[in-house]
């Protein structure tokens, strides 16, 4: 058996503001008539994201945990580094990332 694809949820730790996402990110999708999350191809690592306006995601396409890890850390990065992040809940940076 090989793992082919991992799906892996979690939390930004901040509101995101999913309409200036769309406008500042490539590679990003969002029509919130048809689904309420922003649609994310991260080039590299080859990943695809779920994003919420709670900071809720979801990381799809990755093969292993570190994949996972590394994506979920630039993304987090990245959306603190665009301005989209509405509210801050605390400086909390990733320990570990949990799989269910």
């Amino acid at each position: 058996i090989t793992i082919q694809n991992i799906v892996a949820s979690g939390d930004l730790h901040t509101n995101i503001d999913l309409n200036m996402a769309t406008t500042v990110m490539d590679n990003a999708m969002y029509e919130p008539e048809v689904f309420p999350g922003l649609i994310y191809r991260m080039p590299d690592p080859k990943t695809v994201f779920l994003i919420f306006s709670t900071g809720r995601i979801v990381c799809t396409g990755a093969k292993n945990k570190e994949i996972v890890r590394e994506a979920v850390y630039k993304l987090n990065e990245h959306v603190r580094e665009l301005g989209v992040a509405r509210k801050e809940l605390g400086d909390i940076e990733y320990e570990d990332i949990t799989f269910i």
